[in-house]
């Protein structure tokens, strides 16, 4: 019987855990010596690398000293809290992995309680030790505290701290004597963290995440929770609802190095991935087919923000992207509910449009971009929070942000963090840095980080996590200026956008298309206006020195699809598309957004 120990990395963005876990899988030689690898191994779609963020959790296993450590790579962003949850259903043990300067932010926090809340045994890695001002024993007093409020146990109080560096490939206990290798953090791994538990009976597995293969369809994966699964082995599949549903094991594999291996059977504690397995669901359990019992049904935080998907109706329809139809954006919502616990999709009184709740800007905007780039063109809509009334009392959702500036700007967050009715609750000093905590509504986040960036000339760094539902805020003031909005279909040419350049800053550059209705730029008064960009240059044989002016255009300004969705307002739609993002206006003609303008007043 091998030994074997599954382990989940905890981490804020950032703060080096995939880098850590390539050191491992390169320390274990996995990989062949003359088998070129990259860096990030674990981050391994565009999405992913581009942004340097995880969205999926992976599963790895290494081998040292003769055991099996299975490593579970884990998001470090709460709006991927669905993602977070389930995996550590896997786990017996959490690294938690804190930068040795920024110390435990709250995407670690959150992570953190809920490793804690499942009795799972800590290891502290304090990363990043080599940076200049780094302070790994304030960080060692900070996660101490941390895990102190969140009631851990005195078991997990006692936790082991390694210091080291993932990017010079070593770690150590104690900081101020580098080491050669990452070796002393795996020892303290199988020293500290628990077997996984063998627990004789009939089979109990739940899965916990998905695979899909082209040539055998969807794959469940999961930890064996009781007894052996076996290939070719009749089973019942007890849904979330208790339902049973008998079916049979066609494949069995479990996880090695990056890749899996064909097994014949997987006993208690292995984690891994089953085939031929019909219509399963996240959070159901394989069970013994003539005695099937239901582990517990996993519990997924509740989504906080939705938006309005709809099929693009704009007069560029069709131009760029393959899945265009209701019917396909439909299918492709309800395919992606499947694995992304977190998400919902409710259908609303039109036919073309769904209403998605998610946990985030940033949950909903992978979605979006995902969708994207698989072809699909669609429109969406302002996020909105999600209100409850709770004990006949309107709630909405209050995140606890944290905001490090220079001390030199912390005013400007402050002022502008109370406009939108976020109360300061921390101000301290933190290296070079001062340090802010604030409660605000979930309505008040959207939008703010450009305004923050923009006071701070780029170097605040925000965080923010769920903290519960309260009493609404009141109102909170929208975006401050107008739009410029087209007043013609045509393409836009240098002379009109230099003519109108006082008018406010653009979004476009000459030489585009555009449809009327399309948002242009950002005017400089708080009013809409309708403006003309597509007519050039009356064109005379007559010439002049002095009146033939250059055209000097200032650059436009970009959006990523997260500013464009903190920046629109009730009465405006994103179209995206395979290769473009357009900012419009839902009702495109002048009159109609005068007959239709009520609609919005009290959104």
């Amino acid at each position: 019987m091998q030994k074997i120990r599954n382990i989940a990395i905890i981490a804020h963005v950032d703060h080096g855990k995939t880098t850590l876990v390539d050191k491992i899988l390169h320390s274990c030689s996995i990989f062949r010596d003359n088998e070129s690898t990259g860096e990030l191994i674990l981050d391994n779609n565009d999405l992913e690398r581009e942004r340097g963020i995880t969205i999926v959790s992976k599963n790895v296993s290494v081998q040292y000293k003769d055991v099996k450590i299975n490593i579970i790579d884990t998001p470090g962003h709460a709006d991927f809290g669905g993602e977070v949850e389930r995996v550590l259903k896997m786990a017996d043990g959490v690294l938690i992995l804190c930068d040795a300067f920024e110390g435990a932010m709250p995407q670690t926090r959150f992570v953190t309680q809920k490793a804690l809340a499942l009795g799972l045994k800590p290891i502290v890695v304090v990363n990043k030790v080599d940076k200049e001002n780094c302070r790994p024993e304030e960080v060692y007093e900070q996660i101490f505290e941390l895990f102190f409020n969140l009631d851990a146990t005195e078991d997990q109080l006692d936790f082991q701290v390694i210091y080291g560096s993932s990017k010079q490939g070593w770690m150590s206990t104690d900081w101020k004597t580098p080491t050669e290798d990452i070796f002393p953090l795996m020892d303290a791994i199988l020293e500290n963290i628990p077997p996984a538990p063998i627990q004789e009976g009939t089979l109990q597995m739940q899965i916990t995440s998905l695979d899909y293969s082209s040539f055998v369809g969807r794959i469940a994966v999961g930890r064996v929770a009781r007894g052996t699964i076996k290939e070719n082995m009749p089973v019942s599949l007890v849904k979330r609802d208790g339902k049973i549903v008998k079916s049979r094991i066609k494949e069995l594999y479990t996880f090695e190095g990056l890749g899996k291996v064909k097994v014949a059977e997987v006993s208690s504690g292995d984690i891994c991935a089953v085939v031929g397995i019909e219509g399963f669901d996240i959070g159901d359990t394989i069970a013994d087919f003539n005695d099937p019992e239901q582990l517990e049904v996993i519990h997924i935080d509740e989504p906080t923000m939705n938006m309005l998907f709809t099929i693009n109706n704009s007069p560029f329809f069709g131009k760029e992207g393959k899945f265009v139809t209701s019917q396909r954006l439909r299918e492709r919502l309800y395919k992606e509910m499947e694995k992304n616990l977190a998400l919902k999709v409710v259908e609303t009184e039109s036919p073309d449009a769904y209403l998605v709740y998610g946990r985030g800007i940033l949950h909903l905007s992978v979605l979006i971009e995902t969708m994207r780039r698989e072809g699909y063109e669609l429109q969406v809509g302002q996020p909105q929070v999600i209100v409850k009334m709770i004990d006949g009392v309107k709630c909405e959702p209050v995140e606890t942000l944290i905001v490090d500036v220079p001390g030199e700007v912390a005013g400007k967050v402050i002022e502008l963090v109370t406009q939108r009715k976020g109360d300061l609750l921390i101000m301290e000093p933190k290296g070079d840095l001062q340090h802010l905590e604030f409660e605000i509504p979930a309505r008040g986040i959207i939008g703010l980080r450009n305004n923050v960036l923009t006071a701070t000339a780029g170097e605040a760094i925000m965080a923010h996590r769920f903290k519960a539902y309260e009493p609404w805020k009141g109102p909170i003031p929208g975006r401050a200026n107008g739009v410029l909005i087209s007043m013609d279909k045509g393409m836009t040419t240098a002379y009109a956008i230099d003519k109108l350049q006082d008018r406010g800053r653009f979004f476009i550059d000459p030489g585009v298309d555009i449809y009327e209705g399309q948002i242009l730029g950002e005017h400089i008064r708080d009013n809409d206006l309708v403006i003309n960009i597509t007519k050039g240059k009356q064109l005379t044989n007559m010439r002049a020195s002095g009146t033939d002016d250059n055209v000097r255009i200032a650059p436009a300004i970009k959006f990523s699809l997260e500013e464009c969705m903190e920046y629109i307002q009730a009465d405006e739609y994103i179209e995206v598309t395979p290769l473009s993002m357009r900012l419009r206006k839902i009702y495109l003609s002048e009159n109609e957004r005068k007959v239709n303008s009520k609609k919005f007043v009290n959104q």
